[in-house]
């Protein structure tokens, strides 16, 4: 599948068959989160893989979203603030965000490319899932991601046109001002 494809077949799933994905696939899509761009290049991924069905069950409740607990699989991401904070102050905690929303888009490309399906769950509380887990209490919860196949197919996405959110050289400004040739 080439990659405007991937970008527009990725869709939020919340309704999974029974079928257990095979756990490599995973990793495989884990696996793409490296590839992310990182501030001052200092990783702060961390991904927990949780295929106790015990975990999973509480991670749904903590989420307060029952469709979580349909699956096989739930991917944990968290950041590891601690370097790039250091690195960069108060930025740092803006950079670790917007590092793990670049990590997370790799992963849900590859999900859709494996034919995988997932929703991203950014509402739980987290200091449950950080008990369930034994997460750290210095480590963020960025989101969770119940992983299995989809139940149906999904509908198209409803497409926003590009107009919408296209501005030229300064907000709200629609049009592009064609450059003068000079003559030489």
């Amino acid at each position: 599948m080439d990659l405007d494809k991937i970008i527009q077949a990725r869709r939020s799933i919340r309704k999974f068959k029974s079928i257990q994905p095979d756990w490599r696939e995973i990793i495989e899509c884990i696996d793409a989160m490296r590839y992310a761009p990182m501030a001052g290049n200092n990783f702060s991924i961390k991904t927990i893989l949780v295929d106790d069905e015990n975990k999973i069950k509480e991670i749904a409740e903590a989420a307060q979203q029952p469709f979580v607990g349909q699956v096989k699989y739930i991917v944990v991401v968290c950041t590891t603030p601690t370097r790039t904070e250091i690195s960069y102050g108060e930025k740092g905690t803006n950079y670790l965000k917007q590092q793990a929303g670049a990590a997370i888009q790799n992963f849900l490309l590859k999900i859709t490319e494996k034919k995988l399906a997932t929703c991203w769950i950014g509402y739980f509380a987290e200091e449950e899932v950080k008990r369930i887990l034994d997460i750290p209490e210095e480590i963020h919860v960025e989101a969770l991601f119940p992983i299995g196949y989809a139940f149906q197919k999904p509908e198209p996405k409803r497409k926003i046109e590009l107009d919408a959110f296209l501005y030229f050289n300064g907000y709200g400004n629609k049009k592009m001002n064609e450059i003068k040739k000079i003559n030489a």
